[in-house]
């Protein structure tokens, strides 16, 4: 294998399109678009055309094809299909959550690859934003004290669209809690640890299709925190403000535009110094206020780099499947939780 990871994608429009392919793997030093496939012809022939690469006629002439590993960014009812198919022709594989619509696909697919001996990520991007890589290595040096509360905040207005496949889940697995919530999570989990309990409401406000419109979790982290996720495709987009709160025992991080597909948005670090005691009058001001600014990465670049780097290298990606069976462990009990009216155990 050269310096480069030769790329192939299972469905080149929608994300693929819009970002994965132009800020990722066009990008990305170590990576190169070799060839591309997607169910509507012409939207494969114009990505193609767009970028140099091959479009393929079928899955299959795809993946004997010389490309070296696939990003998968079809509808996550064709997940855990393709990912198994790409794994027996020998191709490394970054797949975009949910991973499968079920954790036992998911864990059918890492088997598959794991007994294959070739690498699947879960296509996480959002840990990559440089901004919530400072947060966390400010918790990890204790900045933060004992961690309390997280919450993280993702809507956006998506009316009913004809052959929407993630109003459907029969396809897409959900609604904003699958596909939006699935993101906020795994942040939370990323900064906190792993959830051991949740509760979760799920319903149709406004839309009338069969996923559901919005969704509130309440988390339990392993580590005694507690954790709040609300995700709606019922709230206009310049509405919500898509925040993420971390609080602990020394202080809060806040952040505004953070979580999202962008690469920067607005973040401050509100760290106490000394222990003091009680203040009666808690009058809220922090010791020490700082922006949290670091140089803005593309979060599509940085994942598409991570991966291809994991595959020269023959190492684990980052964004390893693990993160992506775990999502799907808490998505699952959310959703049964949801139907039960019960708190469900991780």
């Amino acid at each position: 294998m050269t310096s480069k990871v030769k790329w192939g994608v299972l469905g080149s429009g929608g994300i693929a399109r819009r970002r994965t392919i132009p800020e990722g793997i066009m990008k990305a030093s170590n990576a190169e678009l070799v060839s591309v496939f997607d169910i509507n012809d012409t939207v494969n022939s114009d990505v193609a055309n767009q970028y140099g690469a091959n479009a393929a006629e079928s899955i299959e002439q795809l993946l004997s094809s010389d490309v070296d590993a696939v990003y998968i960014a079809t509808p996550a009812n064709m997940h855990c299909e393709q990912v198994v198919a790409c794994a027996k022709a020998g191709k490394h594989i970054l797949c975009e959550k949910p991973l499968g619509m079920t954790v036992k696909e998911a864990q059918g697919m890492i088997t598959v690859c794991k007994r294959r001996k070739v690498l699947l990520g879960a296509a996480f991007m959002m840990r990559f934003l440089s901004q919530h890589q400072a947060a966390l290595q400010l918790i990890k040096d204790g900045k933060l004290g004992k961690p309390v509360y997280a919450r993280a905040q993702l809507s956006c207005w998506y009316p009913p669209i004809k052959g929407a496949w993630r109003q459907d889940p029969k396809e897409g697995g959900g609604g904003s809690l699958m596909d939006m919530g699935g993101h906020c999570i795994d942040l939370l989990e990323m900064f906190f640890g792993p959830v051991k309990r949740v509760s979760c409401i799920v319903r149709n406000n406004v839309h009338k299709y069969r996923s559901e419109d919005s969704a509130v979790a309440m988390l339990e982290f392993k580590n005694g925190a507690i954790g709040t996720v609300d995700t709606f495709f019922c709230i206009p987009d310049s509405s919500s403000k898509n925040l993420l709160e971390l609080y602990g025992s020394k202080g809060s991080i806040l952040a505004k535009g953070t979580i999202g597909q962008g690469s920067q948005g607005e973040m401050l670090a509100y760290i106490k110094g000394e222990n003091r005691g009680y203040d009666a009058i808690q009058s809220h001001v922090a010791d020490e206020t700082c922006a949290i600014a670091p140089t803005p990465v593309n979060t599509y670049k940085a994942e598409i780099e991570e991966f291809s780097q994991a595959v020269l290298e023959k190492r684990e990606p980052v964004n390893t499947a693990r993160i992506g069976l775990q999502s799907q462990r808490v998505l699952a009990a959310s959703y049964k939780s949801a139907r039960t009216g019960k708190t469900i155990k991780i």
